[in-house]
């Protein structure tokens, strides 16, 4: 594994993070940097170091081993990621973990495998935080479609064994009005309710005869079976005719938009397993209630692709820009405790 470059502030500021993104063949080279925050910096160091971070194509991960000065947190905030120690300074931009050195391994691991996809993670992460959330969700769905087609996403379409899609025995999305409230569960628990196309298209169905219906003035959202939604069905992933399709599909015929539309009025209730899309679309909604044993993973970055049912636009409007990199670059779950604290879900309760 290529080594990792490190930088201190001053570097930063001095531009040692802004050589080319692209080698001669037009590779990613060095895709992540690490920036070390204990040293400290003076004041006009400190504001060159944000200017220059600011303008960087690299994603740029903090390491802060003890409380950092007042100063440096608009430096947090221009970078990508601070992994911070158990002394570490707090916030949104910082993610706390015991060793931060194993986890900065981790992230740098994943972009080396796939960097075309970790850097346009980083760039459209930064690009939409300010942006109204239907112009983000497109602007997510063009990085999408561009990633659809690139090589880091067709390595891991030939790497897995498709399977046949078996067929649905049961109506992929049940809907029960009662009086104010539509209940609307999603209803493939042998595929832990993968968000394939029946499902996506009957949850679009049932949350539009919300948006038509201002006499239903709360919309439930659950799922049946043992996790709440196991993200986009992988034996789904490539199968869109074309590309411009798949991306008027997301767009427009996805629930993303829906469940924001919607969002003062709709309560989702998650349990199991919540990966991708699972927790990409609860995100836009008003309240998210969590089983104690949820988990909460996003995958994509580790398939050569983003998140792609809003995730980019909801999750970082709950978590803030930084965590929702943490969370696609590890791939790995965080736990319903952590997803409180992060304000990822409003409440933690038994389901039942």
């Amino acid at each position: 594994m290529a080594d990792l470059l490190r930088v201190s502030v001053a570097e930063l500021a001095d531009g040692a993070a802004d050589g080319p993104l692209l080698d001669m063949s037009k590779g990613v080279c060095e895709p992540i940097v690490g920036v070390e925050l204990d040293g400290g910096a003076d004041a006009a160091t400190l504001d060159r170091a944000v200017t220059r971070a600011r303008a960087c194509d690299r994603l740029l991960i903090g390491i802060a081993g003890k409380p950092l000065p007042a100063q440096a947190v608009d430096l947090t905030h221009a970078l990508d990621l601070t992994l911070a120690g158990p002394a570490g300074p707090a916030g949104r931009e910082c993610v706390a973990v015991p060793d931060p050195e194993e986890r900065l391994t981790a992230v740098h691991s994943a972009a080396l495998r796939n960097p075309q996809a970790s850097v346009v993670l980083g760039a459209l992460l930064r690009m939409t935080e300010a942006l109204e959330v239907t112009t983000a969700l497109d602007v997510e769905s063009l990085a999408y479609s561009t990633l659809l087609g690139g090589p880091e996403f067709r390595r891991w379409l030939d790497g897995r064994r498709r399977r046949a899609v078996p067929p649905t025995v049961a109506p992929p999305v049940l809907i029960d009005r009662v009086d104010d409230r539509l209940l609307i569960t999603l209803n493939r628990p042998e595929r832990r309710n993968a968000y394939g196309r029946e499902v996506r298209d009957a949850l679009v169905e049932a949350l539009r005869l919300a948006v038509l219906d201002d006499t239903v003035t709360r919309v439930v959202l659950d799922g049946a079976g043992p996790s709440f939604c196991s993200g986009g069905d992988l034996d789904e992933f490539g199968t869109t005719p074309d590309l411009t399709t798949a991306h008027l599909v997301r767009t427009r015929g996805g629930a993303g938009r829906l469940v924001h539309e919607l969002a003062d009025r709709v309560e989702v209730r998650v349990h199991g397993s919540c990966v991708g899309a699972g927790i990409e679309l609860p995100a836009f909604a008003g309240t998210v209630i969590a089983d104690p044993g949820a988990t909460f993973r996003l995958p994509e970055i580790g398939m050569g692709l983003i998140p792609g049912a809003g995730g980019t636009v909801s999750i970082p409007r709950r978590v803030g820009r930084w965590r929702t990199l943490y969370l696609a670059m590890t791939g790995e779950p965080v736990d319903a405790a952590t997803a409180l604290s992060w304000g990822l879900v409003d409440e933690v309760t038994p389901s039942g």
